[in-house]
């Protein structure tokens, strides 16, 4: 079957790695979501996945805390190189062959992002991580998202959640929040649906990036998702 999507950047937040804690890694769930990224490598699609630190450490909420934002933000970002050194080793497992690339050089610890670098990966079929963000405070890992699917001339960019789309309230907590299949990019800042931060669809609309909201809990559905098979919204 023909895939929707040939080359695909998947965002994944800190809190989907959670599983059932409060906070942290759950192993488990790391290695289910390593399971679909291994089906969907297997259909013959290119991925490349931008993971979140909320498990671990959110520079807003340090910041609201009385820590200085910058620094806050710093830290956020070190949260998403752990996160994407554990997803690689998960993926490891399951026999994927994986990159993190970094936007803060650490040598040592693992690849810099360079876009020649990082193309040349997907091409050899790695998944490629791209972790601590853009290497800039005040930028959320939504907006690494939509630039690094730019950068990397991706078909789309998909963002993982616990829910199958976007709705006008979160549907977990009101019974009455209607679902959207699809929307503008101008309808999700107008309306101000929480989907992702304001720059992060801006950036999405500017370069003409469509934007598809899925959920990550329903296994397998990231191949559904390449075969335009899953319930999701669509954002473009």
């Amino acid at each position: 079957m023909a895939l929707h999507y040939k080359r695909l950047l998947l965002k994944i937040s800190g809190e989907g790695l959670m599983g059932g804690a409060k906070y942290g890694f759950d192993i488990a769930t790391a290695h289910r979501l390593a399971s679909n990224v291994a089906e969907a490598v297997e259909s013959g699609a290119e991925l490349a996945i931008v993971i979140g630190g909320g498990n671990i450490f959110r520079g807003m909420a340090g910041a609201a805390d009385g820590m200085e934002r910058a620094t806050a933000d710093y830290i956020g970002m070190l949260a998403t190189v752990m996160n994407a050194l554990a997803f690689e080793s998960a993926l490891s497992v399951h026999k994927v062959p994986a990159r993190v690339l970094s936007a803060i050089p650490m040598p040592t610890v693992c690849e810099s992002y360079v876009r020649p670098k990082a193309l040349d990966h997907l091409r050899q079929g790695r998944v490629v991580i791209f972790a601590a963000g853009t290497g800039n405070p005040y930028f959320t890992t939504d907006t690494t998202a939509a630039l690094r699917a730019i950068e990397m001339e991706c078909d789309a960019v998909a963002k993982g959640t616990q829910v199958d789309g976007v709705y006008s309230a979160d549907p977990r907590h009101n019974s009455s929040a209607i679902r959207y299949d699809k929307l503008t990019y101008d309808e999700v800042l107008g309306h101000n649906l929480k989907v992702m931060d304001a720059t992060a669809i801006a950036l999405a609309r500017d370069n003409k990036m469509p934007v598809v909201v899925f959920s990550l809990k329903e296994s397998g559905n990231i191949a559904k998702l390449l075969h335009g098979e899953a319930r999701c919204t669509l954002i473009s």
